[in-house]
């Protein structure tokens, strides 16, 4: 399998790739959440979408639940990065939880948009994949008048209580180009919608697809490393393929196939948002087993957003984040 590559293969890594400050933001709080009240500490799903960094969680303390009444009374519950509906937010307040709210503040941007517009007669069409827990939040923010189209085709379908008053929000981690696709379809329909004053896409969706657009055309394959759960490292793959480069996602170097890599000369690597850079290193270390000699990075967008961490978990001394093995 050694001879899979051919004699001075290189990588192209994409920057920027990997995590994102809301995801940074989120661990960061599970983290301190146990070093200050100690394990274990409950999270509402997965605080991010990575196998990784879940396992290197619960190795720490952390319990990943799903339902409410799996957390016992009196019990610190984290909110995950995705978000959670008001009725969520709702029954752990009733029952009494101490709680910290990781969500991405992208995330919390939409949803207080949701809310502000609803008060002034809004209905609403969100452009996001059924069942993603992000999605989830964001249309159990109202009790109703909020439609999810998941393509061009159900923007057709769908019927709205009103047309007078019509918003469009989106998932923060969709496709650049499908989400234009499906938001052009519903200005076409409803020529009057009202559209968001700055894009719901996250920057580091935006960045990362944009990586994935230039690195795709210098490249005869692309890697992305994340879990299938995670919808951003989903649409890196799916784009490089959609440009042309065949695009396979990994989520650790044990899944990569040597056979993706015959007769390739340079190999594109990324990374989504959640996937920590512990896991790029390894599949880089992979591919060079397999005979790659060399390791390139290319030119990017910096990115320095950094996100405050919600009251109550400064410890003692603290300055900058704790160091963690997930984000080493």
């Amino acid at each position: 399998m050694s001879d899979a590559l051919g004699v001075g293969v290189s990588i192209l890594l994409a920057e920027p790739r990997g995590f994102c400050a809301g995801v940074d933001r989120a661990i960061e709080i599970v983290e301190k959440a146990l070093v200050k009240f100690g394990a274990p500490i409950y999270v509402r799903h997965e605080i991010v979408h990575n196998t990784y960094v879940v396992n290197d969680l619960k190795a720490k303390g952390a319990i990943f639940i799903e339902e409410l009444d799996d957390v016992p009374a009196g019990a610190t519950l984290v909110f995950s990065a995705h978000g959670v509906s008001r009725a969520v937010q709702q029954e752990a307040a009733e029952r009494g939880f101490r709680i910290f709210d990781a969500t991405c503040p992208l995330v919390t941007k939409v949803h207080v948009e949701v809310a502000k517009l609803a008060k002034e007669g809004f209905e609403f069409i969100m452009i996001g994949h059924k069942g993603h827990p992000e999605v989830e939040g964001t249309m159990g923010q109202l009790d109703g008048g909020i439609h999810l189209v998941d393509s061009v085709e159900d923007v057709d379908r769908i019927q709205p209580g009103q047309t007078d008053k019509l918003a469009v929000v989106t998932q923060t981690t969709l496709s650049v180009d499908d989400a234009a696709d499906i938001a052009a379809a519903i200005k076409a329909r409803f020529p009057s919608v009202r559209e968001p004053k700055q894009q719901d896409i996250c920057y580091a969706t935006q960045n990362r697809q944009d990586a994935v657009k230039l690195m795709s055309a210098q490249v005869d394959v692309v890697i992305v490393v994340g879990s299938p759960t995670s919808s951003n490292s989903n649409r890196l793959a799916e784009l490089a393929r959609k440009l042309g480069t065949p695009g396979y996602m990994v989520d650790n170097a044990a899944d990569l196939q040597p056979q993706w890599f015959a007769g390739c000369t340079r190999v594109g690597l990324t990374a989504g948002a959640s996937a920590p850079e512990i896991l790029v290193r390894q599949v880089i270390d992979r591919i060079k087993a397999l005979g790659a000699v060399s390791v390139q990075t290319m030119p990017g967008q910096p990115e320095t957003v950094k996100f405050p961490l919600p009251k109550g978990l400064r410890l003692n001394g603290d300055v900058e984040s704790i160091a963690t093995t997930a984000r080493s």
